[in-house]
């Protein structure tokens, strides 16, 4: 039986959520069936899209918004927020050492060739420091919950998160849909995100840039599937939303053209992965990329958010060594727990993921969106089998972990309340002035009835997180 958030394990209704408990018993008949279309309307006219690739039929859709919030009390947030803050201090370190002294990998904390064979790993940045010395700027840690004090970290995303704008664009629904409801609940606001990862972001300039930096938020173009997001904080952040060929370089310095004539830029908050960021060190084919970007990076006149070369942080095999990691650079146990992973490299591993395949979540080391992977409960004999032979193949591309029984929250479906299983990606900033966390995160839930898969790419939606002050 899984982990109720608002009922335990059955039994009487956890503090956090009495409230709504009431609230909810006290409601009209089909007044959250009401809010719920009220909601759809609302987002299909302030396009809050997300596109799904491959499918011909549509370009974009709405991601699926649950009315019912998730709930997360004081106490318990308080001990994630440490353990997060402990984690991505940690990630930044261990980042700093890997294109540094590589201290970690003389002590065999993680292996030499899983970090320097890696393809997210960029020898560009060797013996360079990012200016101010900030790897991973903004961070969504994914986390799933199996218990009352059960929180695991799933997976680091350490390169281009995404998610933060339907974390704020769901609060506005729900101040909006629900305001009675607020006035008797003491959430903690996440409008203040803009206002952090602007100072955030302000902070990690160079220091030649001076107290006002120029930021741009520099995005692929319309037809990537989290476009939506990226104008979205530009708009938030007021700053320019810029395209590839919307900036150069000149002298190592970068430039934005604008009707007035060319405007310094001193912070890029880029959307684009490394590959295609400067056709003149990457893909030479990318032009999405601004040539001669790396040049102006390498010389520290202009900030990547993040940095280059980060992506080795979250690949999923050196997942599996954070908990050494937190170990070595913070001299502390780690706050929160990975997921128990076998890494199918080795062969102990592979020979018993092999024997359970049935029974274990099995995933690419590089994959993302839920895609290239195998959830062995749900997946027929012939799918197991075919991806019995892929792994058997490539072993190092893949990790197994155990299917967990993630948590469920209360979610609206066909007019009734029902149990669907959820994970929260809360999200995390770092500068020079340290390391914040924003109260709650993005609640993604599994739509369908007993899926593990709540990503939205694979048919799930979202939830409000509200995170108790008291």
């Amino acid at each position: 039986m899984a982990f109720d958030e608002m009922s335990g394990y059955g039994g009487d209704v956890r503090d956090s959520y009495r409230g709504l408990a009431r609230w909810l018993a006290d409601a009209p008949e089909g007044l959250l069936q009401a809010r719920s279309r009220q909601a759809e309307l609302f987002f299909r006219r302030m396009g809050v899209t997300f596109a799904v690739y491959g499918e011909a039929e549509s370009s974009e859709r709405l991601i699926p918004f649950d009315v019912v919030p998730r709930i997360i009390g004081a106490a318990e947030w308080a001990g994630l927020e440490a353990g997060l803050i402990q984690r991505v201090n940690a990630i930044n370190a261990f980042l700093g050492d890997v294109y540094g002294a590589q201290e970690c990998l003389k002590a065999g904390i993680v292996p030499s060739e899983l970090v320097l064979t890696n393809p997210h790993y960029a020898p560009e940045m060797q013996g360079r420091r990012p200016p101010r010395g900030v790897w991973v700027h903004i961070a969504g840690v994914d986390l799933v919950r199996t218990g009352e004090d059960g929180f695991f970290v799933l997976e680091d995303n350490c390169r281009t998160p995404s998610g933060v704008s339907y974390m704020l664009e769901n609060r506005e629904m729900m101040m909006r849909l629900f305001p009675d409801l607020f006035a008797d609940y003491p959430v903690r606001p996440v409008e203040t995100y803009a206002d952090m990862l602007l100072a955030s972001l302000r902070a990690c300039a160079p220091e030649a840039a001076g107290n006002d930096p120029t930021i741009v938020v520099l995005t692929p173009g319309p037809f990537n599937s989290a476009y939506y997001e990226h104008s979205f904080l530009a708009d938030k952040l007021g700053v320019e939303l810029v395209e590839g060929p919307d900036l150069f370089v000149d002298d190592g310095k970068v430039f934005m053209r604008t009707t007035q004539g060319r405007q310094r830029v001193d912070v890029v908050y880029r959307r684009i992965d490394d590959d295609f960021l400067d056709p003149l060190t990457f893909r030479p084919d990318s032009a999405l990329g601004v040539p001669g970007l790396m040049t102006a990076y390498q010389e520290g006149t202009v900030t990547l958010a993040n940095a280059v070369g980060t992506g080795v942080a979250d690949d999923k095999a050196v997942y599996t060594y954070m908990p050494d990691i937190i170990r070595f650079f913070t001299g502390e146990e780690p706050i929160l727990k990975n997921v128990p992973t076998w890494r199918c490299r080795e062969p102990e591993a592979l020979k018993y993921v092999l024997a359970n395949l049935g029974d274990l979540v099995v995933k690419e080391v590089g994959g993302s969106g839920g895609y290239g992977m195998l959830v062995g409960p749900a997946s027929t004999k012939a799918e197991i089998e075919a991806f019995r032979k892929k792994l058997i193949a490539d072993p190092g591309e893949f990790i197994a972990q155990p299917t967990l029984d993630l948590s469920t929250a209360p979610t609206l479906d066909k007019g009734e309340l029902a149990g669907r299983h959820v994970d929260l990606r809360p999200f995390v900033l770092s500068s020079p002035d340290g390391v914040r966390v924003a109260p709650g995160g993005l609640t993604r839930v599994a739509l369908k009835p007993g899926s593990l898969v709540v990503n939205s790419s694979q048919g799930g939606g979202t939830k409000d997180t509200w995170v108790l002050d008291v």
